[in-house]
């Protein structure tokens, strides 16, 4: 631009004017990468938020199984000192000692039905928690392949702009509805 108030321009800024004005592939590429960048930023919450369900599943089966564990060790303590009763029963020359043991064993026997009871009730549970993990985490496949699409997709919407080919904007679309169609099919 001089400072008379005249607007010279020279060729390079006469052809992106053009370009600009008339809306042509570059605009319909770009508008086409912004659309699959947000059905990708969608995908992609969706993706960390199956890993994340299926983590608190997972930690809660662990948390279960130690749970039993701690369950069981106790069982094990109760049936020691069952066995040590029962031997110091059959052990006492006193026979109101000996008596006084047998009901202590019987007593263990008794804690030990409980103990066993909520052990495997513990272990259920931690077996549930294992199903659910593995059903939370099942979309997570589909929609890491569906993110890579998308982002193939995106890659060939931008080799189009930088080499004019159309044809490329075909794969792209394709890769971008194979994308969308698994991102849809994870939660169907």
């Amino acid at each position: 631009m001089s400072g008379k108030g005249v607007h010279v321009h020279g060729p390079h800024d006469h052809a992106l004017e053009h370009a600009a004005r008339r809306g042509g592939l570059d605009q319909q590429i770009a508008i086409f990468t912004a659309v699959l960048a947000t059905v990708g930023a969608v995908v992609s919450f969706f993706g960390g938020d199956t890993q994340n369900k299926a983590m608190l599943y997972k930690n809660e089966a662990v948390l279960k199984r130690a749970e039993a564990s701690d369950q069981w060790n106790f069982y094990q303590a109760k049936s020691m000192k069952q066995n040590l009763a029962e031997l110091a029963a059959s052990l006492s020359p006193d026979a109101a000692k000996a008596d006084a043991q047998r009901r202590e064993a019987q007593r263990y026997a008794a804690e030990k039905k409980d103990i066993e009871k909520d052990a495997r009730a513990l272990e259920a549970q931690a077996k549930l928690f294992n199903e659910k993990s593995e059903r939370a985490l099942h979309p997570h496949h589909y929609l890491s392949i569906s993110m890579t699409l998308l982002q193939v997709a995106i890659a060939l919407a931008s080799i189009t702009v930088l080499t004019q080919k159309r044809w490329l904007l075909g794969g792209a679309a394709l890769s971008a509805f194979a994308g969308a169609f698994l991102g849809i099919a994870a939660w169907i």
